[in-house]
Formats: structure tokens, C-alpha cells, sequence
């Protein structure tokens, strides 16, 4: 094969583009701090890599969904320690009521009180977060859940929980619907609850209630009925079940004693009038505001007869009892919350030592050694230069130029 003057120009010329080819490489290298911006650069350690990129990018979504839990949760607990607060005023002023000393002007200022302490609560109930999404509506986050009514505060939200993943396979709810914190309250003391009928006359108080055996109780409604004492002061019950299904039971009546009756001890105090009863049912949900309300109500009735004294006692003693379970409700979901917000903090933990270890990774597959790549990049341009100045001599290079 002949070689000619353009053939080896030609070699030349691409063993040029070659070496600055290298020398780009390089330069881009020292430039980015990679020692490889393609695939074809270095294949295996780049699948490697693109591998890392992919877990370290789930995990930081991870990060930032557990962040965006963080901030709504402590929004959330923050309103619920505020309705605890509001809960524990409330008994307060409810037990102040029941105290049998206070007047009726001053009944009526601890009623003004417990208003303002509903209006409190449902400002709580209809928190926001810093993005202005409703914390307590479920799933409507964009709806005020809660609105003040004659009998206590509609609920416009719905039964929904916001989720998110915060690690793989673990998700989380990030709230708490208005329902599961202030609707769902358990009447009573949570397995039953006792109620004087709104036509008695004695002045039969309802006292504690308990559940002495909770196996014995198959949940029937009964009401027990008085007879009045009679001339020897003795005074008979009976208890009825609604319907009736059993033949009746009477007992005689003792103020203070409780009476038993399928697993279950009430206590009453003061003398029921002939006539008078006492239903007795399984508990059922109340909201708070609607004991609120009710509370109110009796309070704002005053003192009067002792029968109507006796009725107002009985209504401040069954929203006690309703107070005292919202305080059990509420508590119960502030720890839910305080366990998630556990659990956030754990898994935080966990993501930051795990995209660290990614990270420390792709850095040891990609991260460029300055050193070397400098020493190379050095070398690269004196060979290219070397290269370029021969070519340039050579170039001059032709048999006919010694020819004279």
C-alpha cells in the first residue's frame, strides 16, 4: 500500500482530534467534579450510579412527605392540647355549678362563661394549617368543618384521614377528622348512661356510675321507677326493662346505695317522688358542643323549685359525665398523634443515615480525584501541544522545496 502525504495528514489530523478530544474530557471533568457526565464514559460504575440516584430520590420524597406529616401533626397536637385546656375549665366551671351554693345570677354568669368557652372550642375545631387547609375535616380539607347551632355545631366535614408514605411500606395518617375528636364522644361513663325523666318531682340526684361486671350486661335499655315513700318513709323501685322482657325487678330504695342490676352499680341520692324514673341506656355518641349547649341550657334555667333545682343537677351531672369522656376522647387521639410523631421522628432518622450511605456511594463511583484528573489534564496539553507543533513542521515538509 502507498502511503501518501494526505493519507498520513489525514492519520495526522485524527490522532489530533483525539488528543483534544482527551483533553476536553478532562477539562469537563475537573469542571464538574465528575469523573464521568455519561454512560459510554464508564458503564458499569453509571448503572451503579443511576441506581443510587433512584433509591436516594424515593428517599428524599420519603423525607419531604415525613416533613410535610411533622408540621400538620404538631398543628394538630397543638389544637388538641389547646382543647384539653378548654375541656378542664369547663369541668371546672360545671362542677362550680353542681355545688348547690350558687345563685342564680351567678349560675348565669359561669352559663356566659361556658359559652365562651364553646366559641373557643369551635374556633380549635376549625384550625388551619399554614397552607389554609382545615385540619379537622377529613378528606374536605377546603370546608370549615364545624358552625355553631341552637342545639350544638353542624359538621361539614366527612370521616376521611390524609395519609402519606413516609418510608417503604409505612404510611401514616397526618390527622385527625372533626367526627373521631369532638363528635364521637360516648355518653354517659362509655358503656351506659342514666337520665332523669324530665317529669320528676322528688329530688333523686344521679351519682356515680359503674360497671361491676361488664360480661353481665347485654346492653337493654331499662328504666327503674319509683314509688314514693310511704308512710314508714320506705320507698320501692322497679326496674323495667324497654320492652319488657323479663319480668320486672323492685328492690327497696336507699339514698346512697347503689342499685344493681345486670352487672351495673347506680348510684342515687335524694328521694324520688312517686312516679319519678330513671332510664338507663347504652352509650350512645354525643358531640361536645351538644353537652355544651346543654349544659348552657340548664345552667340558664336558674334556681327554682326543688324539683326543678333536682332536674338542673341531674343535666349539669350527665354533662360531667360527657365532659369527662370528651377529656378520655381527646387525650386518646393526642396520643395517637404524640406516637406518629414518634414514628416520623424515627424514620427522619433512618432517611438521613440511609441518603448519607447513598450518597458517600455515588460520590465513591462519580466524585472526581482532583489530583490525578490535574496531573492527567497537564500531561494531556503537553502531548497535545508537542503533537501540534510537529504538525505544524511537518506540514512544511516537501521534496520539491530542496529541489532548485
Amino acid at each position: 500500500m502507498r502511503v501518501t502525504q494526505g493519507l498520513e495528514q489525514s492519520q495526522f489530523l485524527t490522532a489530533l482530534g483525539t488528543l483534544e478530544a482527551n483533553v476536553a474530557q478532562t477539562q469537563n471533568q475537573v469542571s464538574t467534579g465528575l469523573s464521568f457526565t455519561t454512560p459510554s464514559e464508564n458503564p458499569t460504575a453509571a448503572g451503579a450510579v443511576d441506581n443510587y440516584d433512584a433509591a436516594l430520590a424515593e428517599s428524599q420524597q420519603y423525607t419531604a412527605n415525613a416533613n410535610s406529616a411533622q408540621t400538620s401533626l404538631n398543628t394538630e397536637d397543638n389544637a388538641l392540647t389547646s382543647v384539653q385546656a378548654q375541656l378542664q375549665s369547663l369541668n371546672s366551671l360545671a362542677l362550680q355549678a353542681n355545688s348547690g351554693t350558687e345563685s342564680s345570677a351567678n349560675l348565669n354568669s359561669i352559663a356566659t362563661q361556658v359559652s365562651e368557652i364553646q366559641s373557643t372550642l369551635l374556633s380549635v375545631a376549625n384550625t388551619q394549617d399554614g397552607s389554609g387547609q382545615y385540619i379537622f375535616s377529613g378528606y374536605a380539607t377546603q370546608v370549615q368543618p364545624f358552625s355553631l347551632t341552637t342545639t350544638g355545631a353542624a359538621y361539614a366535614g366527612d370521616d376521611g384521614q390524609q395519609r402519606v408514605q413516609i418510608a417503604a411500606g409505612q404510611t401514616l395518617a397526618t390527622g385527625d377528622n372533626g367526627n373521631a375528636v369532638f363528635n364521637d364522644i360516648p355518653t354517659g361513663n362509655g358503656t351506659y348512661s342514666v337520665t332523669a325523666a324530665p317529669t320528676n318531682t322528688g329530688s333523686g340526684l344521679i351519682g356515680a356510675t359503674t360497671v361491676a361486671d361488664a360480661a353481665a350486661y347485654d346492653g337493654k335499655p331499662f328504666t327503674i321507677s319509683f314509688s314514693g315513700a310511704n308512710a314508714a318513709g320506705v320507698n320501692t323501685y322497679t326496674i323495667v326493662t324497654t320492652p319488657p322482657t323479663v319480668p320486672p325487678v323492685t328492690g327497696t330504695y336507699t339514698p346512697g346505695q347503689a342499685i344493681s342490676v345486670d352487672g351495673l352499680q347506680i348510684n342515687l341520692t335524694g328521694s324520688p317522688a312517686a312516679n319519678d324514673s330513671f332510664s338507663v341506656d347504652p352509650s350512645t355518641s354525643q358531640s361536645i358542643f351538644t353537652t355544651i349547649q346543654n349544659l348552657v341550657t340548664a345552667l340558664q334555667a336558674g334556681n327554682g323549685t326543688t324539683a326543678s333545682n333536682t332536674r338542673r343537677s341531674d343535666s349539669i351531672a350527665s354533662a360531667l359525665s360527657n365532659i369527662g369522656q370528651a377529656l378520655d376522647q381527646t387525650s386518646n387521639v393526642q396520643a395517637t398523634v404524640g406516637g406518629r410523631l414518634n414514628a416520623i421522628t424515627t424514620q427522619l432518622s433512618v432517611q438521613t443515615s440511609q441518603q448519607t450511605q447513598l450518597q458517600t456511594s455515588i460520590a465513591s463511583l462519580q466524585s472526581l480525584d482532583y489530583a490525578k484528573a490535574l496531573t492527567t489534564l497537564d500531561s494531556q496539553n503537553t502531548v497535545l501541544s508537542a503533537a501540534m507543533q510537529s504538525f505544524t513542521l511537518t506540514q512544511g515538509l516537501s521534496l520539491f522545496k530542496y529541489i532548485s
